[in-house]
């Protein structure tokens, strides 16, 4: 941290045990997050990354410890614009059964923003990862699984959240769209201070995108 900045985000530590409490799932958990970060959460399967994500999207509220969001508690915000400042992406699509245009302008209308500026960002971000136009107008259901994971990358940052938390996004995508969204995500950083974090299981993806790496293991934090 440099100066007197505050840090975006601030877990301190942090422990989540199973609704049965015989089970710790995630273990004094502490990290910062400054604005512009590019984290990326890596670690076996089942060690915790993506309930990780959930407790920063209050989808899951911690056992034990804190989680401050712009020097808040994450309590303290109202759980709907906390979610639009704060946007999963999960690795499974959540599909609706829309249009792509529809699924993709579908969170912006319920923030009653204008269709004038919705398809402004859209048009802005099916470009910056290659939507082709013949897409908008299909129904969800029919794309592939690389091309639904594609379509809800693009709508999580039509969002223009504070925080981006991706879940596995390249798990259905080829190599080379892969390192394109890599390379978006690498510029919007740098460019608009949106601030990533990403589990990722592939080491070359993480190696290109990370200004700081944390390890899981068994729910623990490892160096």
């Amino acid at each position: 941290m440099q100066g007197s900045m505050k840090p975006l985000l601030q877990l301190s530590n942090l422990g989540l045990s199973d609704p049965l409490g015989r089970h710790q799932l995630l273990e004094n958990i502490s990290f910062t997050v400054n604005k512009g970060d590019r984290l990326a959460i890596v670690g076996p399967s089942g060690s915790g990354k993506t309930t990780l994500l959930r407790l920063i999207n209050r989808l899951l509220d911690p056992t034990t410890g804190s989680i401050l969001f712009e020097s808040q508690p994450l309590q303290q915000f109202q759980v709907i614009p906390l979610r639009q400042k704060i946007v999963l992406v999960p690795q499974e699509p959540k599909l609706l059964g829309m249009t792509v245009h529809e699924t993709l302008a579908y969170p912006l209308k319920l923030q009653k923003l204008s269709k004038t500026e919705i398809n402004q960002r859209l048009e802005y971000w099916r470009s910056q990862l290659s939507i082709p136009d013949d897409w908008l107008e299909r129904n969800e259901l029919q794309l592939s699984l690389g091309q639904r994971q594609l379509i809800t990358i693009v709508r999580g940052l039509m969002m223009q959240p504070t925080l981006l938390l991706l879940d596995e996004p390249t798990s259905a995508l080829d190599r080379d769209k892969a390192l394109q969204l890599i390379e978006v995500l690498n510029t919007i950083t740098t460019n608009t201070k949106m601030t990533v974090l990403m589990v990722n299981h592939q080491l070359e993806l993480v190696e290109k995108f990370t200004t700081q790496v944390l390890k899981l293991n068994q729910g623990k934090l490892k160096q």
